[in-house]
């Protein structure tokens, strides 16, 4: 015997209205995917919510955090060479080896360089980056616009993401792993804000030193 009282027929929800909920639920879960989900893990933002929430900030360093994993685990797997290639390898080169080395010519000493002119920079930005953090530094630009730079790491080497980003846009122009400097010409590719996103990967604290002039209108630190 069962003490609980059976629903009526009247009160339980018809077929009508069960599809109807279920397509509220599927709508919903595909907006929040949208809007929320795609920005804040993948820094894909096809609404532009997700920029204006800043979610789309920290999708773009979780997937740069995930490159980076990737090519830290690929680098980290040593070659491995068979013994039997490396007996193989010293076998060939002896042979080819000649009896005797020729003299090699002496090369020519190259000319003295005429001193470089010093730049007068605009703007000077040193940040301090402890092991595994990351900072960025934007320029707003308009599109066409240039902006010439040159940024040095004391102390140790950074990877680097040369990139920009605006409402609905995003471009890399240029990333490197282990790099101690860099100089060159930024040229905006839409207007927004354009510049270098800097990760310490190194076991010591090491700073960064961002030099900078031309057009545009604002430099600042993001994070």
């Amino acid at each position: 015997m069962y003490n609980s009282d059976t629903p009526l027929r009247a009160e339980l929800p018809t077929s009508k209205q069960l599809l109807r909920s279920t397509i509220l639920a599927a709508i919903s879960a595909l907006v929040l995917l949208v809007a929320v989900v795609l920005p804040a893990e993948y820094g894909i933002d096809p609404t532009g919510v997700g920029r204006v929430l800043r979610m789309t900030e920290m999708g773009d360093v979780k997937q740069q955090l995930a490159a980076e994993a990737a090519a830290d685990a690929a680098a980290a797997a040593p070659a491995a060479q068979s013994p039997t290639t490396g007996m193989a390898g010293m076998a060939v080169a002896n042979a080819a080896e000649p009896p005797a080395k020729a003299a090699v010519a002496a090369a020519p000493k190259e000319p003295a360089k005429a001193a470089t002119p010093k730049i007068e920079w605009r703007d000077e930005m040193p940040v301090t980056l402890t092991p595994g953090e990351g900072t960025e530094i934007k320029l707003k630009m308009v599109e066409g616009a240039k902006a010439q730079y040159a940024w040095v790491v004391e102390g140790g080497e950074v990877n680097f993401d040369t990139h920009g980003d605006a409402p609905g846009k995003s471009i890399s122009y240029e990333k490197g792993r282990g790099v101690s400097s860099d100089e060159g010409v930024l040229e905006a590719a839409f207007t927004g804000n354009h510049g270098w996103y800097w990760r310490n990967r190194g076991k010591s604290n090491v700073k960064v030193i961002l030099r900078t002039r031309g057009d545009y209108t604002e430099i600042k630190k993001m994070k």
